[in-house]
């Protein structure tokens, strides 16, 4: 069942990766290659890469591999990736969206490094929020919700009037630990509950409340609880 939703936020916090930005064929041969020299299903892999820093993925992936290694492997995947932005491209209706939030509260909250979420972003054509919350800026990855808390308290706004964009489900339960609401994006994201889930953004539209407040108007919105 579609339905056509308005929700209320003060403060909007997008992940980047399949959110604002399609980066699935770098990810996808960047992990798939990772697999490959560790013996692992590539199919598996993909199934638990996406939204999560990469080496807590790999602690999931090899529970008894040191965690250092995993450190070590994911500096050198996030520079492979870094490199590789052939296939990068915006998230249909990306552009609109952030131009639509000139001016009002909002930030990135990525499991990418500086380097990577300013090259992604770069390849897809799209302006970075001033308010940025990268995997630098946090001591735990995706499904922890101090990203989404970090960039709640950098924009000044109570974490239950921040409205979280995301697709993968790490990145679904750490807003919804964080005691947000989330607007679920692509295919991915209506498997793991989030408020409302969407196709892409073109079929959201910002309207600016007269109380400062910002209304989401999302269009045949799919609800999953």
């Amino acid at each position: 069942m579609t339905a056509t939703a308005v929700l209320t936020a003060r403060a909007l916090l997008l992940d980047m990766d399949g959110t604002l930005v399609n980066s699935d064929a770098s990810v996808e041969h960047v992990w798939r290659r990772w697999a490959e020299r560790n013996g692992l299903d590539g199919d598996e892999v993909m199934k638990v890469v996406h939204g999560r820093q990469g080496y807590a993925s790999m602690a999931l992936l090899l529970p008894d591999r040191p965690m250092e290694q995993n450190h070590a492997d994911n500096a050198r995947m996030l520079a492979e990736e870094t490199s590789d932005t052939e296939g990068v491209v915006e998230i249909p209706g990306a552009r609109a969206f952030l131009a639509s939030l000139d001016g009002l509260p909002h930030a990135l909250v990525t499991s990418a490094d500086v380097a990577l979420s300013t090259a992604r972003m770069a390849a897809a054509g799209l302006e970075r929020p001033a308010v940025r919350v990268t995997a630098e800026s946090v001591g735990a990855s995706k499904p922890d919700p101090e990203g989404f808390l970090k960039g709640a308290a950098e924009l000044g706004v109570a974490p239950a009037d921040c409205v979280v964009f995301e697709d993968s489900g790490a990145g679904i339960a750490a807003g919804r630990a964080a005691g947000m609401r989330v607007v679920g994006i692509g295919p991915r994201a209506g498997f793991h509950d989030p408020d409302v889930v969407v196709r892409d953004l073109t079929q959201v539209r910002v309207e600016r409340g007269a109380d400062g407040t910002i209304l989401l108007h999302i269009t045949d919105a799919g609800h999953t609880g």
